[in-house]
């Protein structure tokens, strides 16, 4: 009798991905250039993303990013990009169309960063994606790009002429907070603009409530931080708060007798150097001894 094997070849996987759509290529300054691209679609999963100039490879990526910049370009000079999805089995999609770009003359001797984008504005577009607008900076050689942070990452940037942008692949019922920064052709980036609180609508039948300090302030005193919020509602007194400074947890809040009702505030001591820059966030310790969502973020500057 004769056994034959089965199964190994039919389970290998020759689909590609999908080819990736929606790409777009803005020169950052004189020497990078942003490249976006809407996410790819695979019979199993889409594993990372290859970006190539004029067919040679000059990034790879991982699933979760859909955005890149590409340095060390040249001044006034044209440049073509596609972008490839890739999935585990190392099926690689079609190449997206080509977009071209061309970045700007540098800028010699410019230290002078633009002016802070004013008066930035937000709104959830479905549990997924935010908009915002702000009103245009200023340069003494002109602004070339909005970059637009979440906390302390840049997600996307958009052209010099751009006041408005989208944000998506966010995640459902999260706080997230967003500021922009104008960018001229000599890379000086401007101060961080106001900054935004956007919540995205929880997924359908999440009827759960949100667990995030909500309301924080951070004002900043010579030699401390004070900082005001306003617990969760968890159904019992929130006794313990974590407080993260730079991404980093660096002490634990906790009332000795009954927490406050309503408005909590703690006094943080500094003594680092002015200019000391602080992004500062926090969550509270649930009745099941789990650790809630993060509040927004603030970032100060000490004095």
């Amino acid at each position: 009798m004769v056994l034959t094997a089965c199964g190994a070849e039919d389970d290998k996987d020759s689909e590609r991905p999908s080819t990736p759509s929606g790409v777009t290529a803005q020169a950052g300054s004189a020497t990078s250039v942003h490249v976006m691209w809407a996410k790819s679609a695979d019979n199993k999963a889409v594993t990372g993303y290859e970006v190539y100039r004029k067919g040679a490879k000059v990034a790879a990526l991982p699933a979760g990013k859909h955005m890149v910049d590409i340095d060390g370009l040249a001044p006034e000079t044209a440049y073509s990009f596609t972008v490839r999805a890739r999935d585990a089995a190392g099926n690689l999609s079609a190449p997206s169309a080509a977009i071209s770009v061309t970045t700007p003359a540098p800028a010699p001797d410019d230290r002078k960063a633009p002016t802070t984008p004013a008066r930035v504005k937000g709104r959830a577009e479905g549990a997924t994606t935010v908009s915002l607008t702000w009103q245009r900076a200023t340069d003494d050689t002109g602004v070339t790009s909005y970059d637009i942070y979440q906390e302390d990452s840049r997600v996307h940037s958009v052209s010099g002429d751009a006041t408005t942008a989208r944000v998506t692949g966010l995640r459902a019922g999260t706080v997230y907070t967003f500021t922009v920064r104008a960018r001229d052709a000599a890379e000086n980036s401007s101060p961080d603009s106001n900054s935004v609180d956007l919540t995205t609508p929880s997924a359908p039948g999440d009827e759960s409530p949100s667990t995030a300090p909500t309301d924080l302030e951070a004002t900043v005193r010579k030699g401390s931080i004070e900082l005001k919020w306003t617990p969760p509602r968890t159904g019992a007194p929130v006794k313990e708060h974590q407080l993260h400074l730079n991404g980093e947890p660096v002490t634990t809040i906790v009332w000795g007798a009954e927490p406050p009702a309503g408005t909590a505030t703690y006094t943080m001591t500094v003594t680092d150097r002015p200019g000391t820059r602080y992004s500062i966030k926090l969550r509270a310790k649930l009745p099941d001894g789990k650790w809630g969502d993060f509040s927004a973020q603030r970032t100060v500057v000490v004095r």
